[in-house]
């Protein structure tokens, strides 16, 4: 929208004193100026600026001074309107030339048509270097204000959501012995609230974007997998989401009929890009199958119930005779998180078909049995000390064996990390050992999970996809670990997050990097990382949640409680949140104890 917005006042830029982000969608500026000779030290106008993320940006200077002042304020305004993509990537084109337009400026391209707005208009404005002009008389001790407003044409075809009383999302609450977790999950519901976007024409169908301020549109795999994580928020936000996506399902006779469309994803250094739109087709039948547990209409459910048989007979039909799900591009490789995600479907897809009185349940758990043998026999590599799964299998059949985060997904059995161990792609020895992988220095940084664990080839703290710490990752692992019973590894790595959040005001970025944490250290933020993101929000969700174990299923008014029963952060209460359309309240005890504090009516709590 703009690449600079920058203020002078009596031709000097202000001194820059503190910036910082209020909430999710709004972040405040503050800057001094000493305007006043002979007034000594001291600064005597305060500039202040609260910019939102709705495209508007308030610019309000304050007088200390002890006589009237007359300040020209000059704003200088400039965009490219280059694809934020390739502003992430370095790729900045160089600005437009501007024209008046209105009270203000506008710029066009290939992007589409900018213009900025001021109120009050100012007194003068020069396109040809992109400049604004007003001179305010300001009275000792008085303010005076410009509001700037941004608009784009051409910007795409959703919209912000904003802040309604009908939000999808419960506005659940946290507390307890440790300090933090209340501001954990308050910012990750505020930062879930300001991505939520919406399509004009299905107005009511609510998802989030990926993050701000690089991704602020839908990435289908990342948005179901936060909406996935959010489940205990309750099920609109799932509903919404496979919604819009059942609509952009590929249809027809091709062999991609039924597959979720979706981008490329740069898998690191020793793997090429893979196709997000696997990922998605295989979590949109999860999706459903745990939205139905907590909750979602059978009415929901049978309206997409089509879309997911989709997304199965799409499975059914790539897999064909075969065992293992491979890359969708021809000699690509057998990547473990993806057949960690094509097991989970064909399991919960089976359930969801037999609920619901649909055929090829049976299908799917024959093959998901095949996988499973295949996969423990085959995808793991020997070794001293206990082994560890493969990365992936190439072509041609040599297992690739970095240690990164995508072993996480391999804990990743269904309901958040809470399904049943022993119908995992891994046996119990072999879980055991990943539990201890992700829980040791190479991989544990201390402040969350590495992408890559420190002794691979490759290895960069910085690396997006080969050892920064990714939040969501994080968040899979620790709801596998403890979900498995590995409560001493899940907690170390909650705690590292919950120590990040701290220094970053609670609002975690997607990732930061991976260097080791030590004493008096803070970690290091990632500059392309976005903040707030759909995935880290969300992960909050599913980090504090996972300390209560909640298990429900709403189809049969049961809910099961499996709290880690080390109690790591103390005695934690979670209220506010939603099963079966009902408020949902539970508490942990300092000695691991869950109780349920209120629930639907009928709600039973099961063994």
């Amino acid at each position: 929208m703009l690449s600079r917005c920058q203020v002078r006042i009596a031709g000097r830029e202000p001194t820059a004193i503190q910036a910082r982000t209020v909430a999710a969608d709004r972040a405040r500026f503050v800057a001094t100026l000493r305007v006043s000779p002979g007034s000594g030290p001291d600064p005597d106008v305060v500039v202040e600026r609260i910019r939102n993320a709705d495209g508007t940006e308030r610019i309000t200077l304050h007088s200390a001074a002890s006589r009237p002042l007359r300040l020209p304020v000059e704003v200088a305004l400039g965009t490219d309107l280059v694809d934020l993509g390739a502003i992430a990537s370095g790729r900045a084109g160089p600005e437009l030339p501007a024209t008046v337009y209105a009270s203000g400026l506008r710029w066009s391209g290939l992007g589409g048509t900018a213009s900025v707005t001021a109120d009050p208009p100012p007194n003068d404005a020069l396109a040809s270097a992109g400049l604004l002009r007003w001179e305010f008389d300001l009275a000792p001790g008085g303010t005076v204000s410009v509001e700037l407003r941004v608009h784009v044409e051409g910007a795409g075809p959703v919209r912000a959501a904003g802040r309604t009383a009908t939000s999808p999302l419960a506005p659940a609450r946290a507390a307890g012995d440790h300090p933090g977790v209340r501001a954990l999950l308050h910012t990750s519901v505020e930062d879930l609230q300001a991505l939520l976007l919406r399509d004009p024409v299905h107005p009511t169908d609510t998802h989030v974007a990926a993050g701000v301020p690089w991704r602020c549109g839908m990435a289908p795999a990342e948005a179901l997998a936060a909406a996935r994580m959010a489940l205990p928020l309750g099920t609109r936000l799932a509903a919404g989401t496979l919604r819009t996506l059942a609509r952009a399902q590929l249809r027809g006779p091709a062999p991609q009929s039924g597959m979720i469309p979706g981008p490329r994803r740069d898998a690191g250094p020793h793997l090429p890009p893979s196709y997000t739109g696997t990922e998605a087709t295989l979590l949109f039948p999860v999706l459903l199958s745990e939205a139905r547990r907590w909750g979602l209409s059978q009415q929901e459910t049978e309206e997409l119930l089509p879309a997911a048989e989709r997304c199965l007979a799409w499975l059914r039909t790539t897999v064909g005779d075969g065992t293992y799900l491979g890359d969708p591009h021809p000699g690509g490789p057998v990547r473990c998180e993806t057949q960690a995600h094509a097991h989970r479907a064909a399991l919960l897809g089976a359930d969801l078909l037999d609920a619901c009185g649909r055929h090829g349940g049976e299908e799917l758990r024959q093959w998901a049995g095949r996988l499973r043998t295949a996969f423990r026999e085959e995808f793991w590599i020997e070794a001293r000390g206990g082994g560890r799964p493969a990365a992936a299998r190439a072509s041609d059949g040599r297992l690739l064996p970095h240690l990164g985060s995508a072993a996480s997904h391999l804990l990743d059995t269904g309901l958040l990390g809470g399904g049943n161990q022993a119908s995992g792609l891994l046996d119990r020895a072999q879980t055991e050992q990943v539990a201890r992988l992700l829980g040791g220095p190479a991989m544990d940084s201390g402040w969350g999970l590495r992408g890559l664990g420190v002794k691979e080839a490759g290895y960069n703290p910085f690396g997006h996809r080969s050892g920064a710490v990714r939040v969501h990752e994080t968040a899979v692992a620790v709801a596998g670990l403890a979900a498995a019973g590995y409560e001493k590894e899940a907690t170390s790595l909650l705690r590292g997050v919950l120590a990040a959040a701290e220094t970053f005001g609670h609002r975690l970025p997607e990732m930061y990097a991976g260097e080791q944490r030590t004493e008096g250290s803070t970690p290091l933020p990632h500059p392309a990382a976005c903040r707030p993101a759909a995935t880290t929000a969300a992960a909050g969700v599913l980090l504090l949640t996972t300390l209560a174990g909640i298990r429900p299923d709403a189809p049969t008014g049961t809910i099961t409680l499996r709290p880690v029963r080390s109690a790591p952060l103390g005695e934690i209460g979670l209220t506010g949140l939603r099963i079966a359309g009902a408020p949902f309240s539970v508490r942990v005890s300092r000695l691991g104890l869950a109780m349920v504090e209120e629930a639907a009516e009928g709600l039973q709590l099961g063994a």
